[in-house]
C-alpha cells in the first residue's frame, strides 16, 4: 500500500477513477482535443451543423469576463444539446488540469472536469444505474457540487480512546477539533504537514478512522500531480503531492475551504474569456 493519510487500495494507481458518461469522453479522460484540431474538414462540417455552439461560446466568454473567484458561479445547461453539439464543445473546450468525482445521495454521481479554459468546468451527473441525468458547463472557482457535497453531509470531529501504540494522534485530533470549531468560510486555511509530524501506523490508522472518508475526490495534473480528498469531517481535506514515480512528496491535511490547488483564480477567468473569444473568432465567424 502507499504511505500517507489517504491510502489507495492494494495495487491502485489513482486516487479515483473518472469514467466517461455517454459519448462525450474527451473531458473525462483528461486528454481531450486541442482547439487547433477544429481545423479539419470533419470539424468544419460539424461547425456548420452546430451554429448554436458559437453563440454559447460567446455567452461563456461574457460570463467568464465578469466572474470573480469569490462569487457564486453560473451554470449553462447542455443536457438537451444534440450529440453533435456536445462533441463540438468537447473539441472546442478540451480537457484541463483538474478532474474529479463527487458521490451524492441516492447513488447519484457527479463527474467534473476543467476545460483548457481555467474556471470553465464540465459537470455531468449519472444515476445509480450509470444513466446520464444531467450535463452542464459551469463557470466558477470550483463547481458548486464540490463545495456542497463536502459540507452538507459532513460531521463534526469525533473520536474515542487512543489505540495501543498511539503517540501523537490524540493531541492532533484535539487540535483539528478546535480549528474546525473555530473555522468560518473564508478564513485562512490551516495546514498539517505529516512529513514534519511523526505519526506511528497506529496513529495514522486511528486518525483515518476518526476523520472518515468523504464524498469528494479531485486530481490536479498542474505542476506535478496532486490528489485532494474530502474527509467525512467538516472542513478537513487530505492533500497529497506526488512526484513522477507516483511517490508522495508532501502529505498534508488542510482545515478550511476547498484546497486552493483545485481552484481557479480571478485572473484565470479573464485569460479564459480571451482564449474562448479567440476560438470563436477563428472557427465560428
Amino acid at each position: 500500500m502507499k504511505a500517507g493519510f489517504w491510502v489507495a487500495p492494494e495495487g491502485a494507481e489513482e486516487a479515483m477513477t473518472v469514467m466517461p458518461i455517454g459519448p462525450d469522453d474527451a473531458l473525462s479522460t483528461g486528454t481531450g482535443l486541442r482547439p487547433g484540431k477544429l481545423a479539419n474538414r470533419e470539424s468544419e462540417d460539424l461547425i456548420r451543423r452546430c451554429a448554436g455552439v458559437g453563440d454559447l461560446l460567446l455567452d461563456l466568454a461574457d460570463a467568464l469576463a465578469r466572474q470573480k473567484a469569490e462569487e457564486q458561479g453560473r451554470l449553462f445547461d447542455i443536457t438537451d444539446r444534440t450529440r453533435d453539439e456536445r462533441e463540438l464543445l468537447d473539441q472546442a473546450l478540451g480537457a484541463g488540469e483538474v478532474s474529479g468525482v463527487v458521490a451524492l445521495p441516492d447513488g447519484v454521481t457527479a463527474q467534473i472536469a476543467e476545460s483548457t479554459m481555467a474556471g470553465l468546468w464540465r459537470v455531468r451527473f449519472s444515476g445509480a444505474d450509470d444513466r446520464p441525468i444531467g450535463d452542464y458547463l459551469e463557470i466558477g472557482a470550483i463547481p458548486e457540487v464540490v463545495k456542497r457535497a463536502a459540507i452538507v453531509n459532513a460531521r463534526d470531529v469525533s473520536f474515542g480512546e487512543a489505540p495501543e501504540g498511539a503517540m501523537n494522534v490524540m493531541p492532533l485530533l484535539a487540535e483539528i477539533r478546535a480549528r474546525v470549531g473555530a473555522f468560518a468560510p473564508g478564513d485562512k486555511t490551516h495546514t498539517i504537514n505529516f512529513l514534519l509530524f511523526p505519526m506511528t501506523p497506529e496513529d495514522m490508522g486511528f486518525l483515518q478512522a476518526s476523520l472518515g472518508e468523504g464524498p469528494v475526490g479531485l486530481l490536479s495534473r498542474g505542476y506535478g500531480k496532486c490528489r485532494v480528498h474530502a474527509t467525512a469531517t467538516r472542513h478537513v481535506w487530505s492533500v497529497q503531492y506526488f512526484n513522477a514515480m507516483d511517490e508522495i512528496v508532501l502529505d498534508t491535511l488542510e482545515i478550511g475551504d476547498v484546497p486552493v490547488v483545485a481552484l481557479a483564480a480571478t485572473e484565470d477567468f479573464r485569460d479564459s474569456s480571451e482564449r474562448l473569444r479567440e476560438i470563436y473568432e477563428a472557427y465560428f465567424q
